[in-house]
């Protein structure tokens, strides 16, 4: 009879027909619409890693090379712009005391020619005060005179104006016209001079 259990123990058709899984499991996909994928993902070779590694080293070396460079053309630019500096310096200081020279060649001009011929009176003296304050003030400003009388004649400290006859060996400084200076290292204005020069063979009997 229809209402009675069967011989496999399932009392209805409808039982029977769920039993399995798969029509089931078709249904349940059905109705929710989606539909599962797998994906599968590559697997990169050996060969790969090594280039990439290989390019990302070498963009490596060349940024630090990069840098580098344009960190010593940076520590190059301020070493140029420090040494343009002091240069501009010196040579404004350099044209400051070149101004100045004259009056100290004056004061001494004066001194002596004051001395020469009136010898020593209260105005002399306070030109020779003057002329120390001067020189004091040079000495500040590391301007040193150029020790020329006596002295080989060197192009690169004196100009010479005139040879002369002299007893002095050839080539020395027999005469200082006007007198030379220095800034440090710098030549601020030569040593104007006469040079000794040897004396003509006596004529022989």
């Amino acid at each position: 009879m229809s209402g009675e259990p069967n011989q496999n123990g399932d009392s209805t058709p409808e039982a029977s027909a769920g039993a399995g899984d798969a029509p089931g499991a078709v249904a349940d996909v059905a109705d929710s619409g989606v539909i599962p994928i797998e994906v599968e993902h590559p697997q990169a070779s050996g060969n790969d890693l090594e280039t990439k590694i290989a390019a990302l080293e070498k963009d490596k070396k060349d940024n630090w090379d990069r840098y580098l460079r344009a960190a010593a053309d940076l520590e190059n630019l301020r070493k140029r712009q420090k040494r343009e500096l002091e240069d501009a310096k010196l040579e404004s200081k350099g044209r400051v005391l070149k101004e100045m020279l004259p009056v100290v060649d004056n004061l001494e001009r004066a001194i002596e020619h004051a001395t020469t011929t009136a010898g020593s009176n209260p105005i002399v003296e306070g030109v020779q005060l003057v002329l120390r304050q001067f020189l004091t003030a040079f000495e500040r400003l590391e301007v040193s005179p150029i020790e020329a009388g006596g002295q080989p004649f060197d192009p690169n400290l004196h100009e010479a104006i005139s040879q002369q006859e002299s007893d002095s060996p050839p080539g020395t400084v027999v005469q200082v016209l006007q007198r030379g200076y220095k800034s440090g290292e710098r030549l601020l204005r030569p040593a104007l001079v006469v040079v000794a020069k040897a004396k003509p063979a006596p004529a022989a009997e």
